[in-house]
């Protein structure tokens, strides 16, 4: 069955970050322990109750993905078991399928978004103004239509309680130089193209997706902190696919939608989510996971 957990505690090891979703821990050898807790994030705000079991479905769906495309861009991953850091005295069996030993890298300061189609706030953006992140698109598109290629469409990396804002390319060359950003640009769709592919011949499509980047000591870029998951994508079953209306998901849209319904602010705190979605939304991940990379959840 899987484990639970809202957060993280685990005694003589330095906590460096409380993220909206993992906790970061830093160890010897300039390395780090990353758990993928079971905590649900929503228009940037973390809500009071856990989806049991997603921490550990997010690190294994992501584990998938670092494998598939390592071919492509190198990751963080050490690929050192993970009981061998845990302080003494913790269950390891908690901690086994959410956490992963990784590199320490430096971030690259941008949210790296690739949209194959247009939802969320990129519709909203498009509708506005016809482009997203200064990219102009043609005329007449729908909500939830297939763009003509694949655009990168970067964010500023916002603080927990605060929203990440779209912007042009010329924001990302100004933060990083322009030859860090035609690599992250490249990096982000070339993965999302291979992925998209991959996931199309299992009966999913992406519409979009975020990745984060780090450099090495030598400048080298890696993905890293989570990949192509339910909480960083949005996953459509192409089956129930249709253009002009917001697809049902695989992903977190499940809360969204539900929230949005509610009339909450989008502001912290978040309100309490009723068991009816909770579940709903673990057996979203679940089906992602089986689809996805083939892993089944007891």
């Amino acid at each position: 069955m899987p484990t639970t957990l809202l957060q993280s505690e685990l005694p003589g090891l330095d906590l460096i970050h409380r993220g909206k979703v993992r906790d970061v821990y830093a160890l010897p050898g300039n390395r780090l322990l990353m758990v993928a807790t079971d905590r649900l994030s929503a228009f940037d705000v973390v809500l009071p109750d856990p989806i049991p079991g997603k921490g550990e479905m997010l690190t294994q769906i992501s584990n998938f993905w670092f494998g598939k495309t390592a071919h492509i861009v190198p990751n963080h991953l050490t690929h050192e078991p993970v009981a061998s850091v845990l302080p003494a005295g913790v269950d390891p069996a908690l901690y086994e399928k959410r956490a992963v030993i990784t590199k320490r890298l430096k971030p690259v300061p941008v949210e790296a978004i690739a949209r194959g189609y247009i939802i969320g706030s990129g519709w909203k953006d498009y509708q506005a103004t016809g482009s997203i992140c200064g990219i102009a698109l043609p005329a007449g598109l729908r909500q939830a239509e297939k763009l003509p290629e694949p655009i990168f469409t970067p964010s500023t990396k916002a603080a927990v309680g605060d929203h990440d804002q779209n912007v042009n390319f010329d924001a990302v060359v100004e933060a990083v130089g322009e030859e860090l950003a035609n690599t992250v640009r490249e990096a982000t769709l070339s993965i999302y193209r291979f992925a998209a592919a991959y996931a199309a011949e299992r009966g999913i499509i992406i519409a979009d997706t975020k990745f984060e980047f780090g450099t090495d000591d030598s400048g080298t870029l890696y993905v890293m902190d989570e990949m192509l998951t339910p909480d960083s994508s949005r996953f459509w079953p192409a089956s129930e696919y249709q253009v002009g209306i917001s697809p049902p998901s695989y992903d977190k849209q499940f809360v969204r939608d539900y929230l949005e319904a509610m009339g909450w602010n989008k502001r912290a705190p978040g309100p309490n989510v009723p068991a009816d979605v909770i579940e709903g939304t673990a057996a979203k991940y679940a089906e992602a996971l089986q689809r996805l990379a083939g892993i089944r959840i007891d």
